[in-house]
């Protein structure tokens, strides 16, 4: 008996809704473009030229993800934000080395393709790209059949940024007396959310309506703040010593990444206000202040390490820029077997 035929389609990957997608994609990647962009999505590879005006360019890269986020952009169909998230997380590590990102690629792969889920998801990369004066360059649209459940996705990016040489933050400078400013978080961003999935099936039906004036999907599901921009004017005119993005491992884990040997940060509990997204997460987890500061960034998405003779202007330079700013401690030498960061 002569079999039908099969096509791709049988298969379960649908060519023409990969095509669909990428001509969805290709105006809003036109709006992120940058100096230094040499061709437009659609080749092999994306090719970029390093800016000029850099006399001893080194490039810097990171990769990330948006983690267990995702099970809640599915389960409440929010798809819009995650793409933020994912270039962030990215953009976000990569500005701490001091350099300016220049070009992002996302990861895109799901068991069958929806359209405008995934147009949505990239529209959010998009936004985040635009935002930190970042190209999105190019990136993979992967439809296995088999390999995800219905309805679901995941995603990945990669971020390659540049900075002058001479002009790395390494931290090796920071010494005692050295201030820590603290730039406020939108929310939880994208860490710590396989807590934040336990906490809401632990409350049940009993969820509270609003956090912080917003419902409270959108208070959970915000996405991660961009300090990009803000970040780089403010390099431009003062001199930092370090940066530290809070990411997994919270305020506990992170500062220590970027401290040189010997040397504590001591942050003032209630230094910075807590909101009542964290205040609830707590409650509902039931667990003490130092498994919060090392689980969440609890209302601090970045720290900025500053002499402070220079403190006072740095925080007036990043207030202008938009952000929140809050001294929430200073640089110590560490004791023996003390820990590196100490919040009290």
């Amino acid at each position: 008996m002569t079999q039908a035929p099969l096509s791709y389609k049988d298969a379960g990957v649908d060519i023409d809704a990969g095509d669909a997608l990428v001509e969805r994609i290709k105006p809003l990647a036109k709006k992120t473009l940058r100096e230094g962009v040499m061709a437009g999505i659609g080749g092999f590879g994306a090719l970029f030229e390093v800016p000029k005006r850099y006399q001893e360019p080194v490039l810097v890269s990171g990769t990330d993800g948006v983690g267990t986020k995702l099970k809640l952009a599915f389960e409440w169909n929010m798809h819009d934000t995650v793409g933020i998230d994912l270039v962030a997380m990215s953009v976000n590590d990569v500005l701490v080395q001091g350099a300016e990102p220049l070009f992002f690629l996302d990861y895109f792969a799901c068991g069958k393709l929806d359209v405008d889920t995934a147009a949505a998801v990239v529209g959010g990369i998009a936004r985040g790209c635009e935002e930190s004066g970042c190209a999105l360059i190019g990136g993979e649209t992967a439809e296995m059949p088999g390999m995800y459940p219905a309805g679901e996705y995941d995603l990945a990016g990669f971020c390659v940024g540049v900075v002058e040489k001479s002009r790395i933050l390494s931290g090796q400078d920071v010494k005692p007396g050295d201030v820590v400013l603290g730039l406020a978080s939108s929310g939880v961003h994208s860490n710590g959310f396989s807590l934040v999935r336990k906490c809401i099936e632990r409350a049940g039906a009993d969820l509270p309506a609003t956090l912080d004036g917003r419902p409270f999907r959108e208070a959970v599901m915000a996405p991660t703040r961009l300090y990009v921009k803000s970040i780089l004017a403010t390099l431009a005119r003062h001199p930092v010593k370090a940066l530290a993005h809070i990411t997994g491992g919270g305020l506990l884990e992170n500062i220590p990444r970027v401290l040189p040997e010997g040397m504590a940060a001591h942050l003032v509990a209630g230094s910075w206000p807590r909101s009542e997204l964290f205040e609830w997460l707590q409650r509902t987890a039931a667990i003490d202040a130092h498994e919060m500061n090392r689980t969440f960034n609890n209302g601090i998405g970045m720290v900025v390490v500053v002499d402070a003779a220079q403190a006072q202007a740095v925080a007036q330079t990043l207030r202008e820029q938009g952000q929140q700013v809050f001294e929430i401690g200073a640089i110590a030498a560490r004791d023996g077997g003390a820990a590196a960061v100490e919040v009290r």
